[in-house]
């Protein structure tokens, strides 16, 4: 699936960029970079938001926008130019094939992203991964919903999980989901291709890590409790601190309580766990 990129110039770029990106968050806007002027946002060519945007007023700044479509990038070819290990509390290393490691982490994960997002780079996949270091995940049932590279999924196989599936939308996900649990030694991870419409079975999961946007999470919360065990936990990521209450209020009528949330760089992790 193709993107088209919108690159925004607002005046002043804060505190005018943050709000702006809290408002086109509701319009389908997956992915934000910041810039001196204001931000960059990408979004499926699926959808269409040049009217609801243009509607948008406020009193304390200005903005305005271009668009330009993009194919599909070659992520190993950026991954390669552009960037380092991540490093995960000094436990976990996410990095590619060709990056030497100087020392002993006790999590060691190889990602070739080739077409598919999911790095470890973005901030709340760094955020998911640290609260995962201090899950138990021994003989777990795992969920990976979204899985992109799959990252998530080959560390919580990494941390002993035993029956783990990895589900995403996009083909070339899949593939690439695929080819990193076999580099990982990680092949028994099942990878599926399609949506929360393949969750059928109710008390299946006993964690389910969902790094995906505000919207998809909001309509898919009822689905994520009634597949998840008495107790379960969901991880849910991909969305702004100002979105937690909203996040939270919705899981507090699915039967799942809040037991954690962390913040870094205004994005946030929120932990849920389903009532017994």
């Amino acid at each position: 699936m193709n993107y088209i990129q919108y690159t925004f110039t607002v005046t002043p770029p804060q505190p005018g960029s943050d709000i702006l990106i809290a408002c086109i968050a509701e319009l389908g806007f997956d992915s934000f970079e910041n810039t001196d002027t204001g931000f960059v946002a990408y979004i499926t060519e699926d959808f269409q938001p040049d009217d609801e945007i243009k509607n948008f007023e406020f009193d304390d700044f200005k903005f305005s926008f271009t668009t330009s479509n993009i194919k599909k990038v070659n992520w190993n070819e950026e991954w390669e130019k552009n960037f380092s290990p991540v490093i995960v509390d000094d436990t976990c290393i996410i990095r590619a094939p060709f990056h030497s490691v100087g020392e002993n982490y006790l999590y060691d994960i190889i990602v070739i992203p080739k077409m598919s997002f999911g790095t470890g780079h973005h901030d709340t996949t760094w955020l998911v991964c640290k609260n995962m270091l201090a899950q138990n995940f021994k003989d777990k049932t795992v969920l990976d919903m979204g899985c992109g590279t799959g990252i998530l999924a080959i560390l919580a196989h990494k941390l002993g999980a035993t029956t783990i599936t990895g589900i995403d939308i996009d083909d070339w996900s899949v593939e690439n989901a695929n080819e990193n649990c076999t580099n990982n030694n990680c092949s028994d991870i099942t990878i599926l291709k399609g949506n929360s419409s393949l969750l059928t079975e109710k008390n299946t999961y006993e964690i389910i890590l969902a790094n995906i946007n505000k919207n998809v999470l909001k309509a898919d919360m009822g689905i994520y409790s009634e597949s998840l065990k008495p107790n379960g936990f969901l991880f849910l990521s991909g969305f702004f601190k100002t979105d937690c209450e909203e996040l939270i209020d919705l899981a507090s009528k699915n039967y799942l309580k809040l037991h954690k949330q962390e913040i870094k760089n205004d994005w946030a992790v929120i932990i849920l766990q389903k009532s017994n």
